[in-house]
Order: C-alpha cells, then sequence, then structure tokens
C-alpha cells in the first residue's frame, strides 16, 4: 500500500456548531446513542438557502440539536433540500420529518426510499418466525435465543420519523447541483445497497461508503439471509478507486474528514479480504456463525454488539459458501455448521 491518510481536522465540531471544511460546506455532528456515538452531517450553501447531507435517528435529543443548528450556525436562510446518503436509521431518520415540519426536498436513490419507507411501516411486537429461524441456523446459543424469542426487537420506527409520499431520485452516473457545486453520483454497496456517494473535483461526499479508521457494518439479516454483501462490497470499493486521487478531501458519514482515498480503498479492500482468509482457517473444523466471531473481530462480542456481530459473520461465511470454499450442513440442532474446503 502507497500513500498517506491526512485529517485536515482532527478536532470535530462542538454540539449545535458547525466547521466550514471548505468554502460553502459547513460540518456538523449529531449524537448517537450508540457504540459509535455520533454522525456527521454537512450543510451545503446554495446561496438563497441551504442543502443537507443526512439527517442522524429521529429522538428528542436530536430534534434538540437539530433547533441548536437552525437557530444558530444555519440561522438566515431556510433548509430546502436533504440529500439522504444510504436508508439507515442514522442517515434518514429525521428525512420525514424535514419534510412534514419545514416543506424539504428529499433527494436519495430509489432503493434507499423504498426499504425506509416499507421499513418504517413494518413494526413488530416480537420476533418473527423467520428470525427466529435466522437465529437457529446461525447457532445461538440457547438462553440468548430464548430471550431473543421473548422481547420486543428493534424496530425501524423506533428512531425513524413516519416518511410521507414523494421524494426526487437520483441514480448512478447523474449530475446534481448542490451548492453551487456540481456533483456526480457514484453508487456504493454492500454496506447498503444502491449508497450514494457525491463527486465533486477534489470533493467527495462518502456516507458510510467511505469511512477513515473503521469499517462499516457489512450484515445479513433475516430479510435476505442469502445475501452476499461482501461481494458487493469488495466490487464497490474497486469501482470506486478508478476515481479516486490522494488530494480529495472525503466527507465521511462517521469519524474525521480526510485526504489519502486511494490509500484507504486498499485498506477497506484488505480488511475483509484478511477477514476471508482467518475465517477460512478456523473454520478447518465444522463450526456455526456463532463460533466464527474471534477470528473476524479479534475479540469477545459482547451481548449489545451481538446483532451486528452475528450479521457480519454470516456475510463472510455466505461469501466463502458462494465462493463454494466451504460446505454447509445443518446440524442436528437445525443450525448450519460450516467447514473449510481449501486448507490454508
Amino acid at each position: 500500500m502507497t500513500g498517506t491518510i491526512h485529517y485536515p481536522h482532527e478536532t470535530p465540531p462542538d454540539q449545535g456548531e458547525a466547521i466550514e471544511v471548505t468554502p460553502g460546506i459547513l460540518w456538523m455532528r449529531l449524537p448517537l446513542p450508540l457504540r459509535l456515538d455520533h454522525v456527521n452531517t454537512y450543510a451545503l450553501d446554495d446561496g438563497d438557502s441551504w442543502t443537507l447531507i443526512d439527517t442522524g435517528f429521529d429522538t428528542k435529543k436530536t430534534r434538540a440539536v437539530w433547533h441548536e443548528l437552525l437557530q444558530g450556525p444555519l440561522a438566515g436562510k431556510p433548509v430546502k433540500k436533504l440529500f439522504v446518503t444510504h436508508y439507515h436509521p442514522d442517515h434518514i431518520g429525521l428525512a420525514g420529518w424535514f419534510q412534514t415540519n419545514f416543506g424539504v426536498e428529499l433527494i436519495t436513490t430509489r432503493t434507499s426510499w423504498l426499504t425506509a419507507r416499507m421499513l418504517v411501516l413494518d413494526e413488530q411486537s416480537k420476533a418473527t418466525p423467520e428470525t427466529l429461524l435466522f437465529y437457529k441456523r446461525a447457532g445461538v446459543i440457547e438462553s440468548l435465543y430464548e430471550k431473543k424469542k421473548k422481547e420486543r426487537p428493534f424496530n425501524f420506527c423506533d428512531v425513524v420519523s413516519p416518511m410521507p409520499q414523494g421524494y426526487t431520485r437520483v441514480q448512478e452516473g447523474e449530475s446534481i447541483t448542490l451548492g453551487g457545486r456540481d456533483w456526480i453520483i457514484r453508487m456504493g454497496n454492500g454496506h447498503a445497497a444502491e449508497h450514494a456517494t457525491l463527486w465533486a473535483g477534489d470533493i467527495v461526499l462518502g456516507g458510510d461508503q467511505l469511512l477513515p479508521s473503521i469499517s462499516p457494518n457489512l450484515g445479513v439479516y433475516a430479510t435476505e439471509p442469502g445475501a452476499n454483501p461482501v461481494f458487493e462490497w469488495l466490487e464497490a470499493c474497486k469501482r470506486l478507486k478508478k476515481y479516486a486521487s490522494s488530494s480529495q478531501l472525503v466527507l465521511p458519514g462517521h469519524k474525521l474528514p480526510f485526504r489519502g482515498l486511494p490509500l484507504r480503498l486498499e485498506q477497506l479492500i484488505e480488511n475483509h479480504v484478511g477477514a476471508l482468509k482467518r475465517l477460512l482457517s478456523h473454520l478447518e473444523i465444522p463450526r456455526t456463525a456463532h463460533e466464527c466471531f474471534l477470528p473476524l473481530f479479534k475479540r469477545e462480542i459482547d451481548e449489545n454488539e451481538y446483532g451486528l456481530a452475528l450479521g457480519e459473520t454470516i456475510a463472510h461465511l455466505n461469501y466463502l459458501y458462494s465462493a463454494d470454499q466451504v460446505t454447509r450442513t445443518i446440524r442436528f440442532d437445525g443450525a448450519y455448521e460450516y467447514k473449510s474446503k481449501i486448507i490454508l
């Protein structure tokens, strides 16, 4: 790997404040009640109004921070447009709130809008049969399985406001003018289907597709248990690398703005290539998904992280299974066991 990664701003903006990272673009932060405790948002100056990039969760605290921002660094002109990079709750959570209360135009991909609008309407009071089968196939231990069976699961609508009808669609390769710049839309994949990134000269709005210092979650869930997001992620990273240069300032969905995108894309690829190699070696004897955390994450996984870790583990197992590098059989208790066909 060649090149370096450079952080022009080593300190993020305080709550309710903004940093101008380049002329006409403000960087702000919103709180998340998670281990990753923030999400970045950006305001693009359209002259007589603002365009926002992503929104944070729909919580009382996040709404309060937005009121601080609207009365502080964004005061003096209205927000007219909102561009959402992808449908995950920390990015689209308040889109409906902005549409309903401020008349904002929502701009996103069709996949993001349809998925978010479907999920916000799909409230479940208990785990579905499909989810329980998913846990069973993953080899989740009995005590945790019984707990998941009884408790109310996380619902998208818990942190995403109701979404009204109507949005503006963007597609791969299109040009869109926001904040006085002409941006090219280039789609990522793997972390979220049809994840939009925006490229204008030496500025890139990367969402969660282009993060520094951490890799976004690549998860498989009961809604699509055979999905192969690791394959999709690797393809997207290789494709986007063609457009990357070391001079570009990347404005990511989390962590700090950075330069050094070619190197970062190499790292994001190698992160998962290395994980697949470790997992394949671990599967010299048959194991369930639940038994594969350590080689992937190199540490123990607690209950708070379990769901994301399980989804990412199955994603890597699905990659190996689709590539015909492991076998998969159903154990006596209904769990899938995976075993390497290739000994490293």
